[in-house]
């Protein structure tokens, strides 16, 4: 991945304007990965965001460049949703609430998992961040397993896949259903934190007509 531009553009103070292009081209990035995923190019943001492609480029050097500064938000966002869970006195109270907040973001945001992905080779103050996110992670998660309150087994490292599941249903229901995916996340910590007397289930199953829209191949 390329650094280049996004360390200078850290360091370098801007004039006015071209902080505010530059935050508009990240908020605009921001909602474009969102929304549409990781293959939107510059020349979409900058489209999108109603500035020529040539701004784009001075302000960051390629994609790369673009999400890596888009990184340090996100994990940011995950670390703030970690600490508000630890603060929960009740452990099993304190994992619900993470893996809601995760499945959350994950659910407003097709890009986070290449985000995480991509985590590994960013820059040294990313990676720190990545870490402090894992460490508050592996605490929230100790405390429901010292409480018995968490199913035997359950890891940290499964945390990926079931976010990579509510993204599914997410992306498939977010132009009829927006709301679908909280149905199966809750099915989800259900099943990593068992009660005795199981919630009512939320939302509604998808109709008919809703489900074949969902279950089409997405583009």
């Amino acid at each position: 991945m390329s650094t280049t531009g996004s360390a200078a553009d850290l360091d370098r103070p801007l004039r006015a304007d071209a902080a505010r292009n530059r935050e508009l081209i990240l908020q605009t990035a921001r909602k474009c990965f969102a929304e549409r995923g990781i293959s939107v190019t510059l020349n979409d943001i900058a489209h999108e965001a109603g500035v020529g492609v040539g701004t784009v480029y001075r302000r960051f050097a390629d994609k790369d460049s673009l999400i890596e500064a888009l990184l340090a938000t996100k994990f940011e966002a995950m670390n703030a949703a970690a600490a508000r869970a630890a603060e929960e006195l009740d452990p099993r109270e304190s994992l619900r609430l993470y893996l809601m907040g995760v499945f959350s973001f994950r659910a407003r945001d097709r890009a986070l998992a290449d985000a995480i992905v991509r985590a590994g080779r960013a820059r040294p103050s990313i990676v720190l961040e990545r870490d402090r996110l894992e460490q508050q992670v592996a605490t929230i998660i100790g405390r429901a397993r010292d409480a018995g309150v968490v199913r035997p087994g359950f890891d940290a490292r499964d945390l990926p896949i079931l976010t990579a599941m509510v993204g599914t249903v997410a992306d498939a229901t977010r132009e009829h259903d927006p709301d679908a995916w909280k149905r199966y996340a809750q099915v989800l910590v259900d099943g990593v934190l068992p009660q005795a007397e199981p919630d009512e289930m939320v939302g509604e199953p998808l109709d008919r007509d809703a489900l074949e829209r969902a279950m089409q191949p997405q583009s």
